[in-house]
């Protein structure tokens, strides 16, 4: 047996490759291909986790987006009602201030026509002794003299007579 006869060496290649198929057969080809299936079954795993985890993601997202969103909402009705607030708390406070005016200035009136009552009282009062006083005296200088006094009781005479 030569085996540098191109025969010879096709067929010991041939036995070789044939043994060494059956020893890769039985020994290698279960746990390379439980290995690749083991691989292909943790990439299809991944790529299920990740797909779960990119939905999972896009929800979390929307319900931020809507977090967000009735956050925004509740914060402008806040800021609606406090203005709201703002503007009844001015209205009531010009409201009380004006009322609070009206008192005050109808109380001044009040005041001011007291005063003025009383003013015009004493001024009557003092027009009325200025009055007695120099109707004294006028009296006095005209009846200061008896001619002046026949005088004046003449006069009222000739005014009282009946025509």
């Amino acid at each position: 047996m030569n085996i540098t006869n191109p025969e010879s060496l096709l067929f010991w290649s041939v036995l070789t490759f044939v043994i060494l198929l059956i020893l890769l057969k039985k020994f290698a080809w279960k746990p390379i291909l439980g290995a690749v299936t083991a691989r292909e079954d943790s990439i299809n795993n991944a790529l299920e986790a990740a797909e779960k985890a990119k939905i999972e993601m896009a929800n979390l997202k929307a319900d931020n987006e809507k977090l967000l969103q009735e956050a925004r909402a509740e914060r402008d009705q806040m800021l609606s009602e406090a203005k709201q607030l703002r503007e009844k708390m001015l209205t009531e406070a010009k409201e009380d201030a004006k009322l609070e005016a009206d008192k005050l200035i109808a109380s001044a009136q009040e005041a001011i026509r007291n005063e003025k009552a009383a003013a015009m009282t004493e001024i009557r009062d003092q027009v009325a002794e200025l009055s007695l006083d120099i109707a004294e005296k006028v009296v006095k200088s005209e009846l200061s003299d008896k001619d002046k006094q026949m005088k004046v009781i003449n006069n009222m005479l000739e005014g009282a007579k009946l025509n």
